[in-house]
């Protein structure tokens, strides 16, 4: 045996006792436990079905094209050129994750349904394939007591709508969309009780059209865009998207099938630097600016003040029968909330460059006196700070009268590039969940109207922008042979969610 295979074969052995250690080890949650919450207190996973599920070949699968995959397709965008085309594989490795769902204790799986896949053309032609596959998931997931959550739209707008009147951009998109969302409730909702328009819209609206960063890349320095108005009609537009289809549900499919309704909005928490009025000001700027451009219309019937008095005409006004729609058009709301940072006043002094980011004129900071708000994951914008999800998930229930809400993403990730055994020694994963938790029941006590908890991610997968150097999972997936090893974090979600653990 050469030097390099006796390495390999201690490394694999040396993984594969990790592996054991993991599986026997009893974590220790502080206290904290299934117990810890209210009697049926849901705790899942999350996904979306770009960044899993691979099955990209429209002549194999049906599946059309999704301007995330004619954006990635420019050479150097992606760290190694990264797509989702194959990614973790779910389409075909679903009952293996399900499998693996069950074995960790968790009770449900927030999905999200590719519109290419279920049609190609964004309208028109059924792929059937696509629709087989999703029924088999749904099945399976019943089959074996867990929960599906399904999402309409995690980013993966059709290319072909994007091509036809420009995608989000376009007053055209509401009526297709709600029909994409009515075959999806009469297909699926037959099992399916839990429903979602969107996963943060905001994202959508703010990278996808104001920095450029995300598909379709429009912004005012890139080749095509106007930061200064695309945002503001890009996120009307979704918002009478979610309206429409609350309103289709709602009108012919909730009463039969008793299921819910709501949308997925992003929060970052946004805590004043200093204690001077400005400062507070800009903090609520942020927080109007970001979870209030989507939620004070769905619960308010209108946009923050904040926001109207800033953007002016370029804000779209709502009229009084869409006003009518898009009010009250949640049964619940999911939150993502990763992480928080301080704001300061930063109203400019020069006229300054017209965009969704520069109107909320605040300046970001990651530490206050020399000290850091909390140390930071892998991706360059998450600081683990857990008292931030407490105070977000109390904003949204003392200023949006307390919805029924749940958490909806949570987690942290490493780098992509560590070693097996690195990958599986994630303690500060664990600390980050143990701390959020701690946060999550606090607030519960408290009274906010939160039901359920969805970790960020079951599986490491494809992280957009950043492609496979970010691993969030707390299942580590090697990329090459799409093999699947739980990490300590997954152990330790094992021996959390136990019933009757005391």
């Amino acid at each position: 045996m050469g030097r390099r295979a006796a390495l390999l074969l201690l490394l694999l052995v040396l993984t594969t006792v990790s592996i054991v250690q993991c599986e026997r080890v009893r974590f220790n949650t502080e206290g904290l436990s299934r117990e810890s919450f209210p009697a049926g207190f849901v705790f899942g996973t999350a996904s979306s079905a770009y960044q899993v599920e691979g099955a990209t070949d429209v002549h194999k699968y049906g599946r059309g094209p999704s301007i995330w995959d004619t954006f990635l397709k420019t050479p150097g965008l992606e760290p190694n050129n990264a797509t989702g085309e194959v990614s973790v594989d779910q389409y075909h490795r679903y009952k293996k994750d399900i499998d693996l769902m069950v074995k960790l204790n968790f009770d449900a799986y927030r999905f999200s349904i590719s519109w290419t896949r279920i049609f190609p053309n964004g309208t028109g032609k059924v792929n059937w394939k696509g629709v087989a596959y999703y029924n088999r998931l749904i099945n399976y997931m019943l089959e074996k007591g867990i929960t599906p959550y399904a999402n309409l739209n995690h980013y993966d707008l059709p290319q072909a709508l994007q091509d036809r009147y420009g995608g989000w951009l376009g007053r055209q998109v509401v009526v297709d969309y709600g029909d994409y969302a009515e075959f999806c409730f009469k297909t699926f909702g037959d099992r399916v009780k839990n429903w979602f328009s969107f996963n943060e819209p905001r994202v959508v609206a703010a990278l996808g059209y104001d920095t450029g960063f995300f598909a379709p890349g429009r912004c005012s320095n890139c080749t095509q865009g106007n930061s200064a108005t695309e945002p503001y009609v890009v996120a009307h537009n979704l918002i009478l998207c979610h309206a429409i289809a609350a309103q289709r549900y709602r009108a012919k499919y909730q009463a039969k099938q008793k299921g819910r309704f709501g949308i997925l909005l992003d929060f970052v928490w946004y805590e004043p630097l200093t204690r001077s009025k400005a400062d507070n000001y800009a903090a609520q700027r942020a927080k109007d600016f970001h979870i209030g451009w989507f939620l004070h219309p769905i619960v308010y019937g209108e946009y923050p003040k904040t926001m109207k008095n800033i953007v002016g005409d370029r804000l779209p006004k709502f009229t009084p029968d869409e006003v009518k729609m898009v009010k009250g058009s949640i049964d619940y709301v999911g939150i993502n909330q990763y992480t928080t940072y301080y704001v300061y006043d930063a109203y400019p002094k020069t006229p300054c460059i017209l965009s969704y980011q520069n109107d909320w004129n605040v300046g970001f900071a990651y530490a206050r006196n020399g000290v850091p708000i909390g140390p930071r994951a892998n991706s360059e914008w998450l600081y683990m700070v857990p008292w931030g999800l407490y105070k977000a998930v109390t904003y949204v229930k003392e200023r949006y009268g307390n919805p029924l809400m749940f958490l909806s993403e949570n987690g942290m990730d490493y780098m992509g590039n560590l070693t097996l055994a690195e990958s599986l020694n994630d303690t500060k994963r664990i600390n980050y969940y143990k701390s959020y938790m701690a946060e999550l029941k606090r607030v519960v006590d408290e009274g906010a109207n939160l039901f359920g908890y969805f970790a960020w991610s079951l599986l490491d997968n494809f992280e957009w922008r950043i492609g496979y150097t970010s691993r969030f999972g707390i299942v580590y997936v090697d990329f090459d042979t799409l093999k699947r090893y739980p990490k300590m974090s997954a152990y330790w979600f094992k021996n959390f969610l136990l019933r009757n653990n005391h």
